[in-house]
């Protein structure tokens, strides 16, 4: 068996491969007309450099008012594509809310190895706590959420050890929700993905956060869609099951009558997502 019960990459696909059946052109065009909406119908600082390379730049929509609680979000793809550009349509209700929105970009696998996805999430976060008066935030008012690739990269947020690496607390995020996110990579290596990530077995036993402690004691919400592939809805089962063993506070939750794509609607029209992100900050 490669993993677990899958003895071939045709099995590990079939449960991992959320685009099978879809045409990813029809559903990215439809992100980014959104997304280009909502840039153009709130206050944005676009393009905000918190780290020396070209990728390392986030979308920050302004909240109104002095010192905004701000959300920090991930966009998924698979760790190999897509950029914070098609994602800016999830801050609508979050900014109306009162909350500030960073939008942030990373470098994808293969231009950049595995690991350097997670520093450069790590060093946003950090940035944002740091330049929290120019962005006028409140740097207690942290929380932050990700969505496929961006849920396994929040958990890798949830398990750093900020105060060792970063010199910052290891408090300074007030929860995290993570939206049909990956939490063990030792399929990928066996599957499709593997020739653009390029994992290596020490990516996979250092980088996957089923088997690393949490170190930030706040709490998290593990969500995935009820038509998800099975794949993402037993990950997230497991990490729920890990979590708890250490104490976290979470809870996980199969959204009804959506996938892996649809999910993200829920930031939306007053989803649930808004109103669990307001409840980190004490909103609702």
């Amino acid at each position: 068996m490669l993993y677990k019960h899958f003895a071939c990459q045709e099995e590990i696909d079939r449960a991992y491969d959320p685009m099978l059946g879809r045409d990813p052109m029809v559903l990215v065009n439809d992100w980014r007309q959104r997304s280009e909406a909502s840039r153009e119908n709130h206050r944005v600082t676009l393009d905000l450099a918190y780290g020396p390379s070209l990728a390392e730049r986030m979308d920050i929509f302004h909240a109104d008012g002095p010192k905004a609680p701000v959300h920090v979000f991930f966009h998924g793809g698979y760790w190999r594509s897509l950029s914070h550009r098609e994602f800016s349509f999830i801050v609508d209700d979050l900014v109306k809310s009162g909350i500030t929105v960073a939008v942030v970009n990373y470098a994808l696998c293969p231009q950049v190895r595995f690991s350097e996805l997670v520093r450069q999430t790590q060093a946003a976060v950090a940035y944002v706590s740091r330049h929290a008066a120019e962005l006028v935030i409140d740097a207690d008012q942290l929380s932050i959420s990700g969505h496929s690739a961006g849920g396994h990269l929040c958990a890798m947020l949830m398990s750093t050890d900020w105060q060792g690496t970063f010199g910052l607390p290891n408090e300074l995020i007030r929860g995290a929700l993570c939206v049909s996110g990956l939490y063990d990579l030792r399929p990928f290596p066996w599957s499709w993905l593997q020739p653009k990530l390029q994992l290596t077995g020490r990516d996979v036993h250092e980088l996957s956060p089923l088997g690393l402690a949490c170190r930030v004691p706040a709490p998290m919400h593990l969500v995935a869609g009820e038509l998800e592939l099975d794949g993402f809805q037993d990950q997230m089962s497991a990490y729920s099951e890990h979590l708890s063993q250490q104490g976290q506070h979470v809870t996980q939750q199969l959204i009804p009558n959506v996938d892996h794509f649809t999910i993200l609607e829920h930031y939306l029209n007053d989803g649930c997502f808004v109103e669990w992100i307001k409840a980190f900050h004490d909103l609702s």
